[in-house]
């Protein structure tokens, strides 16, 4: 218990500290910083801000947000209702509370649809683009699901998770309602532990029977798998539960970014000839890090998985769900395959991205790209563990930027300091420069003049980013180097600095502020491109902060923006939704701006950005050989001599690779050169992302690899 009143007292104390910074309302903040590990989880796609409390024909409405348009998230509509509680010591919530909450919900959603509700709302506010949001969809049929979602700092007793509670008439049938509480005891587990939420699926108890299934695996293989086949029906009824949480977070991203509709080959099979259905489709892959069988003659029976994920298969997972909705009496004749993998979950990280890698290898950009374990995102963690950021003005001592390729890292590395060590290590790494996959992508994002896509949320922003990682990494990753890494974070401190300051201007409009961040940093990035002019960015790094002239024309930026967001096109009348649109961006990239004699002043030519990377990567170059022999003699010989038998004779792997490794294998006779060792390490990291695991080394090992291999 002592750690959940920790963990709610520094939620408090940041939380407040943000209100100071930026006068912003603490249940305005309360909701981003709750709803951010809902994101990251799937339990929603986004989450807009949209607080409002009132009455209607004697009934009490609430609503604190909602997870976008249903009709951009399979037919789901989630509505979230947040309730912060000021206390230091956690408050207890119990299911008289839960229930209250839930029907103020509830009534916001079922009231939606009247017109004299809607008609009595404010027409430029957040609650009437919810509300006709809602009306629209429910109007199309185009909701099939309504989750009710509670977040909160108190704690709940029992565990909540998509709990069927209700089922509302429809023009396509009933529409099921689920509610989910996610309390302080969620919150902290998805943010210290570094796990996902697990899903327990249980399915003789609850989906219609186990899993009829062969053992695919002998002893001497390395993991259990099952051959196992379930019935369409289950299948979607597993999906109509959990939705997208059932897709590995990464993977699921990739799906979405690329399914415009329901397989139209699925569909036709499940209406026209379902018995062949297991004849057609190429089944699923999943893994569980558990599973409980039971023995049945000749085979098993698969009586429940723990942490099921379905790595590849996501088309026909959801093209089974959308046929509860057309074909429902065909899916008890539908049968679906699955390859079902047990991986143990200290050994997900490195197993997991491998399964989904190979069994999707028909896609041109392996699934695998958005694993933590990337290349891309192990390069970028190895510069911040070693790349010292100046001291801010004022201060004392370097800090560093620290990277979270996995979530929950920056705990675990804490978690293991105590005493003075604990106290250098947050000096070193200050928890507010600390910032995650999801945070770099939507700053790219908009400097790469997307802020249309970073307004869809944090995981479809990812998808977009990680789609083009996938398309732009080589083997090196060269482009991505220090220098790269120093110009982000100097994205980062101006992201942060300008969420700040947005919020504190007159003519801050009272919300939006995330979309209004995003849009002003691309606007001002394209209006400097037009006149062949870049933002200083190394600047910004070395002073860890934004200049004054910098600040001022960043917000002219934002105010513009502003004022085309807030103004949508006819007959658009959901602000936030206007926000996640190509037109939305097209306006801003049209409106002229006055922007004054600091425009000039503080941008500068790109000749002189591109004079400052060769500089920067010469200089690297002399410290990665550097490094890169320090961590090649602390692995020993045997390490680097077990990697070249692996790699002897295997496609990509060359004569200079063996050599090097060679060398580095026999270091206790001669030491090898730093290029040897930079090579060395490079091949490592490539062995691994073609499945190598060596027995006695589990962390990867870590180095900017700038310089020439030879």
């Amino acid at each position: 218990m002592e750690h959940l009143v920790e963990f709610n007292r520094d939620l408090l104390q940041e939380l407040r500290e943000q209100e100071g910074e930026t006068d912003l309302p603490l249940g305005d903040l309360a909701f981003e910083r709750f709803c951010g590990p809902l994101e990251i989880e799937g339990e929603l796609e986004t989450a807009d801000r949209c607080g409002w409390r009132g009455s209607f024909a004697g009934k009490s409405l609430r609503i604190d947000g909602q997870g976008g348009d249903p009709r951009e998230s399979e037919g789901v509509l989630s509505v979230i209702v947040c309730e912060l509680f000021e206390d230091d010591a956690p408050v207890t919530l119990n299911a008289a509370d839960a229930k209250k909450l839930f029907g103020h919900l509830f009534n916001f959603v079922t009231t939606s649809v009247k017109r004299e509700f809607r008609e009595s709302l404010h027409l430029e506010t957040s609650e009437f683009g919810a509300a006709t949001m809602i009306a629209d969809a429910w109007s199309k049929s185009a909701i099939t699901k309504v989750k009710l979602i509670l977040v909160t700092n108190g704690l709940y007793s029992a565990r909540t998770d998509a709990v069927l509670a209700a089922k509302l008439p429809g023009k396509s049938g009933e529409i099921p309602v689920t509610y989910n509480i996610w309390d302080l005891k969620r919150l902290h587990r998805a943010e210290t532990t570094g796990t996902k939420e697990k899903i327990v699926v249980r399915f003789a108890e609850e989906f219609g029977g186990a899993l009829p299934a062969l053992a695919a695996s002998g002893p001497e293989t390395a993991f259990p798998s099952y051959l196992a086949v379930i019935k369409g029906r289950q299948l979607a009824d597993i999906y109509e539960k959990w939705g997208a949480r059932l897709l590995e977070s990464n993977i699921r991203s990739f799906i979405q970014a690329r399914r415009k509709s329901v397989n139209e080959g699925i569909r036709n099979t499940i209406r026209d000839e379902p018995e062949m259905f297991f004849s057609y489709n190429n089944g699923l892959s999943a893994t569980a890090d558990g599973v409980e069988t039971e023995a049945d003659g000749a085979g098993f029976n698969i009586l429940s998985a723990s942490n099921l994920q379905i790595v590849n298969g996501g088309q026909t997972t959801a093209s089974l769900h959308a046929a509860l909705r057309s074909n429902a009496d065909r899916l008890d004749r539908v049968h679906v395959q699955i390859k079902l993998t047990v991986v143990p979950p200290e050994q997900s990280e490195a197993v997991v991205p491998n399964i989904s890698k190979f069994a999707n290898s028909q896609n041109k950009i392996n699934a695998a790209d958005f694993f933590s374990n990337h290349p891309f995102h192990v390069r970028i963690e190895d510069y911040s563990r070693a790349v010292n950021a100046p001291p801010v003005s004022g201060a004392s001592g370097e800090t560093r930027w620290f990277y979270e390729r996995a979530r929950g890292q920056y705990q675990v590395e804490r978690a293991k300091l105590a005493g003075l060590e604990r106290r250098a290590f947050d000096r070193r790494n200050p928890k507010q420069q600390l910032f995650a996959k999801t945070d770099l992508a939507k700053v790219e994002l908009s400097f790469r003049m997307e802020p249309h896509v970073v307004s869809k949320g944090a995981q479809k922003a990812f998808a977009a980013f990680a789609t083009d990682i996938g398309e732009t990494w080589d083997a090196t990753g060269k482009q991505y180097d220090q220098v790269w890494f120093k110009r982000l974070v100097a994205k980062l401190i101006i992201f942060r600095a300008l969420e700040k300051a947005v919020p504190r201007q007159d003519w801050y409009p009272g919300g939006y502020r995330a979309n209004i961040v995003t849009y002003g940093i691309a606007k001002l990035v394209h209006d400097a491109r037009e006149k062949a002019k870049e933002i200083d960015l190394d600047r910004v790094w070395s002073e860890q902060a934004v200049s004054e002239g910098l600040m001022a024309v960043l917000l002219t930026a934002c105010e513009a923006a502003a004022d085309q967001i807030t103004q949508p096109q006819s007959g658009v009348q959901n602000i936030t939704e206007w926000a996640k649109k190509q037109g939305c961006w097209a306006a801003v990239q049209r409106a002229d701006v006055p922007w004054g004699k600091e425009f000039n002043a503080v941008l500068i030519d790109p000749a002189a950005a591109k004079a400052a990377q060769r500089d920067g990567q010469q200089d690297e170059a002399v410290v990665s050989g550097i490094r890169a022999q320090e961590l090649v003699l602390e692995k020993g010989g045997a390490f680097w001599d077990r990697l070249r038998v692996w790699t002897r004779g295997r496609p990509g792997f060359t004569f200079k690779d063996e050599s090097a490794l060679k060398a580095c294998s026999k270091m206790e006779t001669v030491l090898p050169a730093e290029w040897q060792c930079i090579r060395a390490i490079s091949v490592l990291n490539r062995a691994r992302s073609e499945g190598y695991i060596d027995d006695e080394e589990t962390p990867r090992i870590r180095i900017s690899v700038a310089a020439r291999t030879h």
